[in-house]
C-alpha cells in the first residue's frame, strides 16, 4: 500500500483570471484537486495542438502519480432535478499542487537502480517478469543478510501486497533498514511513513532529514516533496526561494507536479523567479500534456486570454474539453460556458446544457448556468439530459 505525504503548504493568491468564462456570481466554488495522472514516457499524441512558438515542447519525463484528495461540495440550492449534492462554482484556485505520489511501476519497466542495485539479479529479474512471490523469496534471503537493495525490494513488495499479503508495518521495517544504508528510494518512502505516523512513530524532524537526503541524491519525488516541506516550514517568499531550487530540479526531470509549481512561480514572479508568462505557459503546456488536469484548465484559460503567447481559442477549447472528459468537475462547468458562448467552437446550447448537467450531478452549482439551463425549452432540456447520460 502506498503512502502519501499529507497535504502541505498552499501558495495563496496565485489566481488565474476567469473573467473570460463569466464567473461573476461564483465566488465560493470548491474546486476538486487534480485527478491522477497516468505514467507515460512520451507526450500524449492525442493532446490538443499546443506547439505554438510560445507553447514549448512536451515533457520528456515520466511523472509518478497518485490519488489526490478530493474536495467536499459546499451546501447549495436544491439540485434534485439533475441529481447530486450541490456546491457553488468559483474561479480556479491556483495553489501549489499536493505532494507527488507514485504509481506502482510496471513489471517490465522497473529499474533495479531505483532500489540501489548496481547489477540486475535473479530477484529483480523475477520482479520484472511479475513473479512477485519468487522475487520476494529471493530478495528476502539477501535482505536478512543486510543487502540494502534487497531490503528495499522486499519493502516494495510488502507495501503493495504483490504476491504476498499486504503488510505496511513490515514494509516500514525494511524501508527503514534500507534508508539507514542510504538507498534514496527507501529514504523517500520511509520519510513518507514518518510523516504519516500510522505504521511507525511519527517523526517530522527525521522525515525532513531523510527527504532532503533522497532529494539531494536525485529522487525527483523527494525533490518535489522536500520543496513542499520547505514551503510549509517557511510560508513566506524566503521559503519559496529555497523550495524553488528543488521544484526546478524535479521539473527538469519531467515531473508534472513540479512543472505546474514552477509555472505558478513564473506567473507570479515568486520564489526568486522573474515574472515570465511565456515561460510559465511553456511549463503549463508540459504539465498539461501529461494529463495534469489543473494545468490543462489553466492553459486553456491562458490560450483563450492570449496570456503568455498568442491567443488560440480552438486550442484553449480543446484543452478545456480534455480536462472535462478526464472528469474534472470545474472543467466540465467551464466547458459548458465555452459551448454556451461559442468560444473556440460553434455555439451548442444542447452540449452546454449537457456538460453543466454532468458537473451539477457531481455536486457543482453555478447560478449563471442554472439560469441558462432554466431558459432551455422542454425539448432542449430533454436532449441535454440524453447527451449528459452519454458523457464521461
Amino acid at each position: 500500500m502506498r503512502l502519501r505525504v499529507l497535504p502541505l503548504a498552499i501558495l495563496a493568491g496565485l489566481l488565474v483570471p476567469a473573467c473570460w468564462l463569466g464567473d461573476t456570481a461564483s465566488a465560493t466554488e470548491t474546486v476538486p484537486l487534480p485527478q491522477p495522472r497516468p505514467e507515460t514516457s512520451a507526450p500524449d499524441k492525442g493532446a490538443p495542438d499546443a506547439a505554438k512558438p510560445d507553447a514549448g515542447s512536451p515533457a520528456t519525463g515520466t511523472p509518478d502519480k497518485g490519488k489526490p484528495d478530493t474536495a467536499t461540495p459546499d451546501t447549495a440550492p436544491d439540485a434534485s432535478r439533475f441529481g447530486g449534492d450541490p456546491h457553488i462554482d468559483k474561479p480556479i484556485q491556483n495553489t501549489l499542487p499536493q505532494p507527488a505520489t507514485m504509481t506502482p511501476p510496471s513489471a517490465d519497466t522497473v529499474n533495479p537502480d531505483r532500489f540501489g542495485a548496481k547489477q540486475p539479479d535473479a530477484a529483480y529479474g523475477a520482479f520484472q517478469r511479475g513473479l512477485y512471490k519468487t522475487a520476494y523469496n529471493l530478495a528476502m534471503e539477501r535482505a536478512k543478510n543486510g543487502d540494502p537493495a534487497a531490503e528495499t525490494l522486499v519493502a516494495e513488495i510488502l507495501s503493495r501486497g504483490l504476491g504476498v499479503p499486504l503488510n505496511p508495518a513490515e514494509a516500514a521495517k525494511w524501508y527503514g533498514l534500507a534508508a539507514e544504508q542510504g538507498v534514496p528510494e527507501a529514504q523517500f518512502q520511509y520519510a513518507l511513513m514518518l510523516l504519516d505516523g500510522r505504521y511507525v512513530k511519527k517523526d517530522e524532524k527525521g522525515a525532513f532529514a531523510l527527504m532532503q537526503a533522497s532529494a539531494e541524491a536525485g529522487n525527483r519525488l523527494a525533490q518535489f516533496n522536500f520543496a513542499q516541506l520547505l514551503v510549509q516550514q517557511d510560508p513566506g517568499d524566503a521559503g519559496l526561494v529555497k523550495a524553488a531550487a528543488y521544484y526546478e530540479r524535479a521539473a527538469a526531470t519531467g515531473l508534472a507536479d513540479a512543472q505546474y509549481a514552477m509555472a505558478q512561480l513564473y506567473a507570479n514572479g515568486a520564489g526568486g523567479k522573474p515574472h515570465d508568462d511565456a515561460q510559465a505557459r511553456i511549463l503549463l503546456t508540459q504539465a498539461a500534456r501529461q494529463n495534469y488536469d489543473t494545468a490543462q484548465i489553466d492553459l486553456a484559460a491562458w490560450m483563450i486570454e492570449g496570456r503568455g503567447g498568442e491567443r488560440d481559442l480552438k486550442s484553449g477549447f480543446a484543452w478545456m474539453k480534455r480536462a472535462a472528459q478526464g472528469g474534472n468537475v470545474a472543467a466540465q462547468n467551464r466547458l459548458a460556458k465555452l459551448y454556451m458562448g461559442g468560444i473556440g467552437t460553434d455555439p451548442d446550447l444542447i452540449l452546454a446544457g449537457a456538460w453543466y448537467i454532468v458537473a451539477r450531478r457531481a455536486g457543482l452549482i453555478d447560478p449563471q448556468m442554472d439560469d441558462f439551463l432554466q431558459g432551455l425549452d422542454d425539448d432542449q432540456t430533454k436532449q441535454a439530459l440524453q447527451k449528459a447520460n452519454r458523457l464521461p
